[in-house]
């Protein structure tokens, strides 16, 4: 059995001011790390549900960038005020939040 049931893996990444890709810390991520920790935490859910800091996910331009697995679900633009609908709705109910997923194509592929 498996340690963990999903893995939140949140961004970090931080890149020089100005860079045309953009910087996930920048946007915020450090925060957004530790919400989604403590909301896992007061939840008791966090024996069962991971939250860590992230490298470079290489999406920074879609940053703050967080992707949960086993779901391979790539979030986009993530704030501090998703993190609990995330944490809800996907986390919780299986059912990822469609209005941050990023659309591009390299985060949308089907594994078999």
């Amino acid at each position: 059995m498996a340690r963990f049931k999903r893995h939140v893996l949140i961004c970090e990444n931080e890149r020089a001011e100005g860079h045309p890709r953009g910087s996930c810390a920048r946007g915020g991520s450090a925060e957004l790390t530790e919400v989604f920790k403590e909301e896992l935490r007061k939840r008791g859910m966090a024996t069962r549900f991971r939250a860590n800091k992230s490298g470079c996910l290489d999406a920074c331009e879609f940053g703050p960038v967080v992707v949960v697995y086993p779901d391979a679900v790539w979030y986009g633009g993530v704030t501090v005020d998703d993190v609990v609908e995330i944490i809800e709705s996907h986390i919780i109910g299986g059912q990822p939040v469609e209005r941050l997923i990023i659309k591009d194509k390299r985060f949308l592929q089907e594994f078999e």
